[in-house]
């Protein structure tokens, strides 16, 4: 297997001999020396290459660490595919015309030759310590977040100082001499997940957009080509961040930085897994070679205050401010997924102005937004706006509940930890799959659904669940993670191994997760059918869902480990509220049904008024004639408490004719003070029809006729009920060919059917008196209490670039009855905004609250 991968002479001759064959696209240049006399060397390649260093550059790190062979190999073989494709595809051309690629293919040559020859597991240097251990890891031993350590025989020994080094003084001298370097990615072994860099802040940067969607964007090529799907994950919080690596520090000199983690194995089989590692990203390196033009002076600049105007229950309005320019436009970019790519496949519209309204969405549905400007005369791209995420609104008949696992209730059992599965709830982490150590291991997520009517109907739902680390999964291609509903009362101890694996399932839920789809740091979620749906309503009356997530149950041969963790969000490492295990559940009530009577009816033609007489159709001259009704709204239930979902005038007629017209009868809404004369009904400004048109045929073979109320009828006839109007309706007749004496006489028992649940309309009262305070370390937020029955409670979100604007704009930091809560990762030298939002059981979300943290003001 060694023998596939190259030794790093041959990759030095291999690189020479690029150069000599590619005089104009790639120059070898060296950049320092190792402790053992190694040259450490960077490829330039572009076209001209005299002038790539005039030209954005991407950076590519390969092998830091000496057993991660995959940065090394992928060097070797893109290099080769971009000099044999540099005039075959037109994306690569382009970027090697306006662009730069630094590639150092190995930047550990003594490690890496130590890992070959001796002991393949080696991570470090070779450089001989003061107490005689051998070995700095060169990823610890930037300044950036710098931790000295003492025990010099660990893995992460990061040196004496900083750029002690010569591989890391080597590659800093290089890039501080680089300014024109845009986007540098970091290759390593393994995990298959891209790692963004950050500030040792748990907190959203301006450009965090940007590294998330350069991470995705190369998924989306990753998909094309094997089907893998890579996570995208900054880390825990502050304190478990690694320190001192060269992501971070290429980040502080402007550069968006980037670890990418390919395969399962530092050394994988070549064949088998570490080939379509390459092959899946050739094409991905290349689309980020792409965007190296749009983070540099050439790009446009960022779009500013991206935020959301106004959102319906099927569509969302977005504005931004940038400057106005007959060269700028601008594309949107729209997903459902967390982390997803902006390329053609979610670009959903361009604008010219500051304002775009996207249409024909689905009712209460999270989606995610971003924006970039673009210029028409260079093609250049800005960086991408922070994305804004917004909850479409509820249908009439909706409602929605966001319940997360409950706390003691959710865990993982471990085949072989009986004794300890007790303590595996309401802590850290759920273990889901199996490893030599733990035997198999299933997690269960409870959930208490007393908070749902128990006529729900549930029309949708989705299972969140969030990944935190794949390590441990490290066969391609085996095993899948599947979602199962358990019964009710088939299993006695929640925390016993056997009772859960024996459980009985009610059935799997939504599409299983294949090994090579797990990710870290993306939400996974599994969508409930139309059946599974009914399958979780059945246990709002037992008011709680118990679920079960299981992995592979055995192991291959010579395997040790195919373990997935995910983050229960509780405990010491737990990522706080917004990494609990969610149920999203979108739901209706069984509806009440109202007849209201007629309350006048008559019948108008070029004769006059006849009171208590019903018809139409066409007298002896061929004049029409109508029929006039009214209604009394007040006899509906009280409007700010129930909506109505359905309405239809219900109608049946008194004769019939043998002979077959073409006539047809339309029902009409008409304005108050309208049906006074035949002159009135002739000459209207016609409202609109009430649904579709009866044929005079039809009245032959129906008993009753049902004139249904479209979406504007329902919205005029609610207006009307609000304002305490009456409505009035007209049948008239139609007829193409024209008729003559065809006189239809309707039965009195007129009805309105209306259809309604009890639904508040309106949210309760805003929040007042927001404060902030300062306490343990953390920012502590305060409120009045709001005095209302309807309350249900708060909800508090932060925003690091703009006031939220709804309780979807930010990352959630509290949910429930208490007039208080706090930021526990909150940096307190960064600017950021609050918002609380009391809601009711719909829920119905009031106006935001606000205020601004300002690090300059003493709280």
């Amino acid at each position: 297997m060694k023998n596939q991968y190259m030794s790093y002479q041959e990759s030095l001759e291999f690189l020479h001999a690029m150069e000599k064959e590619y005089p104009d696209l790639i120059e070898v240049i060296k950049i320092g020396t190792t402790y053992e006399g190694r040259d450490i060397v960077l490829a330039k390649i572009s076209k001209n290459v005299e002038t790539a260093d005039e030209k954005p550059a991407l950076l590519y790190t390969g092998s830091i660490h000496a057993r991660e062979w995959i940065g090394h190999e992928l060097a070797l073989k893109f290099i080769s595919h971009v000099a044999e494709n540099q005039n075959v595809d037109p994306v690569l051309e382009k970027a090697l015309n306006e662009s730069t690629l630094y590639m150092v293919p190995c930047l550990n040559p003594d490690g890496y030759e130590y890992s070959r020859k001796h002991f393949s597991f080696w991570r470090k240097n070779r450089r001989k310590n003061h107490d005689g251990t051998y070995g700095v890891d060169l990823n610890r031993n930037f300044s950036i977040g710098f931790v000295k350590q003492k025990d010099t025989s660990s893995n992460v020994y990061g040196g004496e100082e900083p750029f002690s080094e010569a591989e890391t003084r080597a590659i800093k001298a290089f890039v501080d001499a680089h300014d024109n370097i845009t986007i540098a990615l970091d290759y390593h072994s393994q995990g298959n997940v891209f790692f963004p860099a950050h500030k040792f802040k748990h907190e959203a940067e301006m450009d965090g957009t940007d590294m998330n969607v350069i991470a995705a964007n190369m998924n989306d090529e990753f998909v094309k080509i094997t089907g893998r799907k890579y996570g995208i994950h900054r880390g825990k919080p502050p304190a478990h961040l690694i320190s001192g690596s060269g992501r971070e520090y290429y980040y502080s000199r402007g550069i968006m930085a980037l670890v990418v983690e390919v395969g399962t194995k530092n050394i994988p089989d070549y064949m088998k897994s570490m080939s379509s590692s390459i092959h899946e990203n050739i094409p991905a390196l290349i689309r980020t070679f792409s965007e190296v033009i749009n983070y540099s002076s050439y790009a446009p600049g960022r779009v500013e205050d991206f935020t959301i105007e106004d959102r319906t229950s099927n569509s969302v309005t977005l504005v931004w401010k940038y400057e106005k320019r007959d060269d700028i436009f601008f594309e949107i970019y729209r997903s459902t997924k967390d982390k997803d790519a902006c390329n053609e496949r979610t670009k959903v519209g361009i604008a010219g102005e500051n304002r775009f309204v996207d249409t024909d969405l689905e009712s209460s549905t999270n989606y995610h937004y971003t924006i970039r400007a673009v210029s028409k005369t260079s093609a250049c791209k800005s960086p991408f706006a922070p994305v804004v995420k917004v909850r479409t609104k509820l249908d009439d008949d909706e409602f929605f509940k966001l319940i997360f696992a409950t706390k003691e209730s959710t865990g993982y059992v471990g085949q072989y930890t009986q004794e300890q599965n007790r303590s595996h709830f309401g802590l850290n982490s759920l273990f889901v799959g199996i490893n030599k150590s733990k035997g198999i291991c299933d997690a269960v997520a409870s959930f208490d659904l007393s908070a749902l009517p128990k006529d729900a109907i549930i029309k949708s739902a989705r299972f969140y669940l969030y990944p935190m680390n794949r390590v441990g999964a490290k066969i391609e291609k085996f095993g899948q993670w599947d979602l199962s509903l358990l019964q009710h009362g088939s299993f006695a101890e929640i925390t016993d191994f056997n009772d859960i694996e024996n459980a009985q399932s009610k059935g799997h839920i939504g599409q299983a997760i294949k090994s090579r789809q797990l990710t870290q740091g993306i939400w996974n979620f599994w969508d409930f059918s139309q059946l599974e749906c009914q399958l979780l309503q059945e246990e709002i009356e037992n008011k709680q869902a118990v679920f079960r997530i299981d992995g592979p149950k055995y192991l291959p041969d010579g395997e040790d480990s195919q373990m997935m963790q995910f983050d229960i969000g509780y405990g010491q490492f737990g990522g706080g509220i917004h990494y609990r295990p969610m149920l999203d559940i979108k739901y209706t009530v069984e509806n009440k049904k109202l007849g209201l009577p007629v309350q006048m009816f008559s019948t108008i033609s070029q004769a006059g008024v006849e009171e208590h007489v019903l018809q139409s159709g066409f007298d002896a001259d061929g004049d029409k004639v109508y029929g006039y009704l009214d209604f009394d709204l007040s006899q509906l239930p009280e409007h700010n408490k129930n909506m109505i979902i359905q309405c239809a005038l219900k109608i049946r007629n008194k004769n019939t004719f043998k002979k077959k017209t073409d006539i047809r009868f339309y029902v009409e809404l008409v304005e108050l003070g309208e049906a006074g004369t035949y002159e009135d009904i002739k000459n209207r400004e016609k409202i609109e029809y009430i649904g579709y048109e009866a044929a005079e045929s039809d009245l032959n073979t129906k008993e009753y006729q049902y004139f249904n109320f479209d979406t504007l009828s329902r919205q005029v006839l609610d207006e009307m009920h609000q304002e305490g109007r009456t409505l009035k309706l007209v049948i008239k007749p139609t007829s193409a060919l024209g008729a003559k004496n065809r006189i239809t006489k309707w039965h009195e028992d007129v009805e309105l059917v209306v259809k309604y649940i009890e639904k508040r309309r309106t949210p309760v009262a805003a929040v007042e008196n927001v404060k902030i305070s300062k306490e343990n370390r953390m920012i502590r937020l305060s409120w009045d209490k709001v005095e209302d029955e309807a309350l249900s409670g708060y909800y508090v979100v932060r925003n690091s670039f703009h006031p939220p604007k709804h309780f979807m704009d930010g990352v959630k930091l509290y949910g429930g009855k208490d007039t208080w809560t706090y930021d526990n990762f909150a940096s307190f030298d960064t600017e950021k905004y609050y918002a609380v939002f009391s809601y009711d059981d719909v829920p119905n979300f009031s106006q935001p609250a606000l205020v601004r943290y300002d690090p300059l003001e003493k709280y």
